[in-house]
């Protein structure tokens, strides 16, 4: 018998990834279950995709281009409509290819005469050699037919979501949906608005998702998990259709937007949505919640909980109780999710960048919280951050062994900020000892812990690839960040993995607090010989941004800035303008960044003088040409 009286759905609203589920829900449906609540999930982001992206859900876009005049027409919605019968004849197969469930279509694909082609296939025409061969061929060669089918099914995709943003709904993106309605939005105006409007195609198809998923599952409490600003709209949709047709049943927001963003929560308006607010780790305010909803707990006995009491005022509730420690929040799972119908894109022709949206990768946590915590740019006084706790290699293992058995899917990418050196050395071991057989990777810092023996004994035990922070490749900047690592560290460290047969992702950052045109500069010339040293294969800048809880919003001065002031408001606050006296011009540089790493992953431009990726005149760079290669011998 269950333990408890409630029925809980939690849901991934739109739009998070459609290679695989985001994990909030796998981890608190686990957890619920082992503490014996009914408990269920849905993945509305996946299955509003799968009814638009349908020959039903084409037509009705279909009948919305019809309606528009000619010359509002984007050129996406103008091929859309010249092409309208071949889409609707192959979105159906095209789906069933990026699922897996025909890969023999990869041939017709392949061959440039089955999908039809809209504007975003003009990105290829970078890559047509001087006989005007395959454009492709450099990247995928005579036998990648399934990547190069898969890269070209993904473009289509991306025509697709044009046409919809560009006739259906102007917010639509399949990751960052309305994003600009949630995002460091002081006041709740902006989405009050947009779920005021008349509903678009969209929010019909969602709204009726949403009813579909309540009458199957029957909850008395939903909970709506927002990582992300892309995802608030959807789940305010969500919460909106679910109070319109079933006003009894319970609605909870929570999730990473909210730990961030919504700690000063005060427009009440929120709460004609959701009945309750949730912070940081949701185990322990959702236990204490569901007591409150069977009688078992007073409303002022709620822990981390937002309500808006009876005189209409946003009330913060916080009766302090332990969290649930990490070692026993339980085994994620992935039950109730339609995994055989999540979608592998390959959008990015890089092998690292991949990683984020091609496979089914089971996602899962090595650790909660960050061991180090002193990043000056990151958010070290939030729970998710700030409270570290491990679990034993022993208690991990088996986590990944139940998953495996449940999904049959070997893949691990394990989400934490920054994964423990000490933690992975003892899962390695505790998986080769096992003979687990798995493929994972992850986050970290590049630290002198990882060795070339860790690394190789991480390759061992099947670590594909590792991302971690570089940053501002600037000792003086890593510095002033308190990242803990310096440039040459970097190297050796990146360069043990990359031995080791893993792919290294570096995360770079441009426009840290009194960074100079010169250090830009020197930053590349770093990075251009990281690459051609071998020790990273793929990377990404990044603009700094400050936000109010990381040690620069809390202590500007200490880094040489001044905060400009907040828009006043009740409902998100992360993001906060700062004033750098250094006076640089960080858009301009960045675009040249971006051009630079782009070709540096294909290994193109390695040995030309990094000044020649900015379009002015900029400082020559006083990084010797060989330091990289010193640090990697010892010379340094």
């Amino acid at each position: 018998m269950p333990d408890s009286a409630c029925r809980v759905l939690a849901v991934i609203p739109p739009m998070t990834q459609l290679n695989t589920p985001y994990p909030s829900t796998a981890y608190l449906t686990g957890f619920l279950r082992s503490r014996g609540v009914a408990a269920f999930q849905e993945d509305l982001a996946l299955a509003l995709v799968l009814r638009l992206l349908s020959p039903e859900g084409l037509r009705d876009v279909a009948a919305r281009v019809q309606a528009m005049p000619e010359q509002r027409r984007s050129p996406a919605v103008q091929s859309f409509a010249a092409q309208q019968d071949r889409y609707l004849a192959t979105i159906g197969p095209a789906i069933a290819f990026l699922q897996g469930r025909d890969s023999t279509l990869a041939h017709r694909i392949a061959g440039r005469h089955y999908l039809p082609e809209g504007p975003r296939f003009s990105t290829l025409d970078v890559y047509v050699d001087d006989e005007g061969g395959d454009p492709l061929g450099w990247a995928f060669g005579a036998l990648g037919l399934q990547d190069k089918a898969k890269h070209l099914a993904t473009l289509y995709l991306n025509d697709l979501a044009d046409v919809l943003r560009d006739a259906v709904d102007e917010r639509f993106e399949f990751v960052r949906y309305a994003e600009s309605l949630a995002g460091s939005q002081p006041t709740f105006d902006p989405l009050a608005d947009a779920l005021a409007a008349p509903p678009t195609l969209v929010d019909e198809l969602l709204v009726q998702l949403t009813h579909e998923a309540v009458e199957r599952h029957r909850p008395t409490v939903v909970l709506l998990s927002v990582p992300f600003p892309g995802s608030v709209y959807a789940a305010f949709r969500i919460a909106q259709a679910i109070k319109a047709r079933h006003p009894h049943v319970a609605t909870v927001l929570g999730g990473g937007f909210v730990n961030t963003e919504l700690r000063e929560l005060s427009d009440p308006r929120v709460f004609d949505f959701f009945d309750y607010v949730t912070l940081d780790a949701g185990e322990r305010p959702l236990l204490a919640l569901l007591e409150h909803l069977e009688g078992r707990r007073g409303r002022q006995r709620l822990v981390r909980t937002y309500v808006r009491d009876d005189a209409g005022t946003v009330q913060y509730v916080n009766m302090m109780e332990a969290d649930v420690a990490f070692a026993e929040v339980g085994t994620p799972t992935w039950d109730g999710l339609p995994l055989d119908r999540y979608l592998s894109l390959l959008d990015m022709l890089n092998p690292m960048h991949r990683l984020w949206s091609d496979g089914r990768w089971n996602k899962l946590t090595v650790a909660h919280g960050c061991y180090w915590k002193k990043c000056s740019f990151c958010d070290v006084g939030l729970d998710y951050i700030g409270r570290y706790e491990g679990a034993s290699a022993q208690v991990l293992a088996d986590r990944i062994e139940a998953i495996v058995a449940e999904t049959g899917q070997t893949g691990f990418h394990f989400v934490d900020e920054a994964a423990p050196p000490k933690a992975l050395k003892a899962l390695a071991t505790e998986l080769i000892e096992r003979n687990a057989g798995i493929s994972w990777w992850g986050n970290v810092r590049f630290e002198k812990t990882f060795t070339p023996e860790l690394a190789g004994l991480l390759a061992d035990s099947g670590c594909i690839a590792i991302s971690g922070g570089l940053e501002v490749a600037s000792d003086r900047l890593l510095q002033l960040m308190k990242k803990g690592v310096s440039v040459d560290q970097v190297a050796r460290v990146t360069r043990a993995f990359s031995d080791a047969g893993i792919l290294v992702h570096a995360y770079l950052m441009y426009g840290f607090p009194t960074q100079t045109v010169q250090d830009t500069v020197d930053a590349l010339e770093y990075v251009r010989q990281l690459f051609a040293n071998g020790c990273i294969q793929s990377g990404f800048f990044h603009r700094f941004a400050c936000t109010v809880h990381s040690p620069v919003g809390q202590n500007p001065q200490e880094y040489g800035v001044t905060l400009a002031p907040l828009p006043p408001g009740g409902f998100a606050k992360n993001d906060v303008a700062f004033i750098d006296p250094t006076g640089v011009d960080h858009d301009a540089l960045g675009s040249a960044l971006r051009k630079a790493i782009y070709n540096y992953m294909h290994g193109i431009g390695l040995e030309e003088d990094v000044r020649a990726w900015f379009p002015f005149k900029v400082p020559k760079t006083t990084v010797n040409r060989r330091r990289i290669e010193r640090a990697l011998t010892g010379q340094a």
